[in-house]
């Protein structure tokens, strides 16, 4: 029928806009994790959700838009100072791989890798190329991006999404009460748990509107005075 096959197009375009969603997990910073790892050379088309293809990414950066490359080196050493500049090249025993490399402030001629990096200044490095590159996904999700991060660099990170945002939909998913307070009520959507299912609230800005004044949104949702809360 018409209204069959009108349903199945729009459910046909829904799933391939979904496909086009990107969502981003930096969590594994082990030993063996990818983002510590050489990446392939040719791995560059976009960054993976595991941030596994970093280094060939950012290299392919440093090629091709070098003023958005020394963009992302300069709000990272905003948040680690010891953070000179990145020295990534193709790895001179086989030139298909590349590796993390870095020079530290104190010692600008010994290259470090990403052994070398703590967990959420590796972290950080993923997900300022992530949100800095010239261009984004059309949609991002980032679960829990605090993780790790210095409060300082929260802040920062809260810039960059805001930044993004006006390039694409970004979505991220936080626990973290630093990250909330750098954003508008509008921007906030609650999750609660209600009769065994999620239920999904915009903040009422009427209703907030005097808290406001004198509280931040994440000190509001210390207080329970929004909705997000772990019963």
């Amino acid at each position: 029928s018409v209204l069959k096959d009108h349903q199945e197009g729009v459910a046909q375009r829904i799933s391939a806009y979904m496909r086009t969603f990107k969502n981003y997990h930096f969590h594994d910073t082990s030993e063996n994790a990818p983002l510590r790892k050489p990446s392939l050379l040719s791995d560059n088309f976009s960054l993976r959700e595991d941030g596994g293809n970093l280094p060939s990414f950012l290299y392919y950066l440093q090629e091709k838009y070098p003023s958005c490359f020394s963009q992302i080196e300069a709000v990272i050493r905003m948040v680690a100072p010891y953070f000179e500049r990145f020295n990534l090249h193709p790895d001179r025993f086989n030139d298909s791989i590349i590796k993390l490399e870095w020079f530290a402030e104190q010692h600008p001629d010994i290259p470090f890798n990403g052994t070398h990096l703590s967990d959420g200044t590796l972290r950080f490095m993923a997900l300022a190329t992530l949100l800095m590159q010239p261009f984004l996904p059309e949609v991002i999700i980032i679960d829990e991006p605090e993780l790790g991060l210095h409060p300082f660099a929260i802040n920062v990170l809260a810039g960059l999404i805001r930044k993004a945002s006006a390039r694409s939909q970004v979505i991220i998913s936080t626990q973290s009460v630093p990250l909330v307070s750098n954003f508008e009520v509008a921007d906030i959507i609650t999750v609660d748990r209600k009769d065994n299912q999620s239920v999904f609230n915009n903040l009422d800005t009427t209703e907030l509107s005097h808290w406001i004044e004198d509280f931040s949104l994440g000190e509001l949702w210390e207080k329970s005075i929004i909705n997000g809360q772990p019963y």
